[in-house]
């Protein structure tokens, strides 16, 4: 008789996003994609930090301050990273992250052909910047669903 203790695809797809979020840097927001094609194969992975040859060390990783002195002009997010590390056509992909797509994500999603969106978290849950990016998804047509957190936990 098989094992019936095993995880969903979306367990699974949404842990490869927490998994890749582990490897950001950013000290208060650690950010994972995972972009799976239809027939559930993962087609490109990515998370939140800096430019290819923009060093981790030479940058700021503030959150406050001067805009060229925090981090916000010069993050690079999961969702634009796994689409360009994409391997395949991304159209009628999914992707999960673990956290909702900005306004500006939401734009590269849909012209990369993405149909679906699932996230674990909505921290910025009716903030200017969520509103604009549900917006533009909902009239593109872009499925979006919340799941539960995925823990993963690594011996």
């Amino acid at each position: 008789m098989k094992d019936t203790n095993y995880i969903s695809w979306d367990e699974y797809f949404m842990g490869v996003a927490v998994l890749s979020s582990m490897r950001s840097k950013d000290p208060n927001t650690k950010v994972g994609a995972c972009i799976v094609n239809t027939s559930k194969r993962i087609i490109g992975i990515g998370y939140n930090g800096f430019p290819y040859g923009c060093s981790d060390d030479d940058f700021p990783w503030e959150r406050k301050g001067d805009f060229l002195d925090c981090k916000y002009p010069y993050v690079v997010h999961a969702e634009p990273n796994a689409i360009l590390n994409s391997t395949a056509s991304l159209e009628n992909a999914t992707l999960y992250v673990t956290l909702f797509p900005c306004h500006e994500c939401a734009k590269l999603i849909i012209q990369s052909g993405i149909r679906e969106i699932v996230y674990a978290n909505d921290k910025y849950d009716g903030t200017d910047s969520d509103l604009a990016s549900k917006r533009m998804l909902d009239a593109a047509g872009v499925k979006y669903r919340k799941i539960k957190e995925v823990e993963l936990t690594l011996n």
